[in-house]
């Protein structure tokens, strides 16, 4: 699975001048063309489905992404491997936008509402204006209800949105999902209780969401 990433918003970010190729089913680390691991805004590599502990270690990139989970003799001494010399390529932009869960989703649900497709419409129109070459869906809960349910419920929920998305035309395989749960919260300590009150539940409202994030060229 793809590394631990608290974000508080959905990120849509068009990277300039980096293309990211499809994953080989031996390396565990989303790569780049030129073998170069895929890393989020805060420098964390995205992991792919065939992450282990085993297969990180066996990954050239392992101790470059995962040296606090890896055996020590693992890495000692193995120093992560530099990136190859690129052409000088225009600095990266970005776009940040939030868009809540609950403006996709109902309260409890993984089916897309109207107004959820409508949001999703227009990121593909975004996707349209560039080279695309990943989007990367991470699904999020509220703490309200038990691990395991919130669990599934997020990863329902970066599917949905990848079932849509392929139904647009962008390819499956150029899409990556993941869900949280509820492990990753953005209110903090902000919201008391533990009731499932409507008062609760709409102080929890910025927990419940999808980070997408859009990689591609101009």
């Amino acid at each position: 699975m793809i590394k631990n990433i608290a974000k508080k918003t959905l990120a849509v970010a068009l990277l300039a001048g980096i293309g990211f190729s499809a994953v080989a089913q031996e390396r565990v680390y989303v790569i780049d063309q030129r073998d170069v691991v895929a890393k989020s805004g805060t420098g964390l590599c995205w992991r792919t489905g065939y992450w282990t502990p085993a297969g990180a270690a066996a990954d050239k990139a392992g101790c470059e992404c995962d040296k606090d989970l890896l055996p020590k003799e693992t890495c000692e001494g193995k120093a992560a491997a530099p990136a190859p010399a690129a052409v000088a390529a225009p600095k990266p932009t970005g776009e940040k936008i939030t868009v809540a869960a609950d403006a996709l989703f109902d309260f409890n649900k993984a089916v897309l509402r109207p107004e959820g497709q409508a949001k999703l419409d227009e990121l593909v129109a975004k996707a349209a204006q560039i080279k695309l070459e990943v989007i990367l869906a991470v699904g999020h809960t509220d703490r309200i209800g038990g691990a395991a349910y919130n669990q599934a419920l997020s990863e329902k929920r970066a599917a949905a949105v990848k079932e849509y998305l392929v139904a647009k035309g962008i390819e499956a395989n150029r899409i990556y999902t993941e869900g949280k749960g509820k492990t990753q919260p953005v209110t903090g300590d902000t919201c008391k209780g533990n009731a499932k009150t409507p008062a609760l539940i709409a102080c929890l409202q910025p927990d419940r969401r999808v980070d997408i994030e859009v990689i591609g060229t101009k």
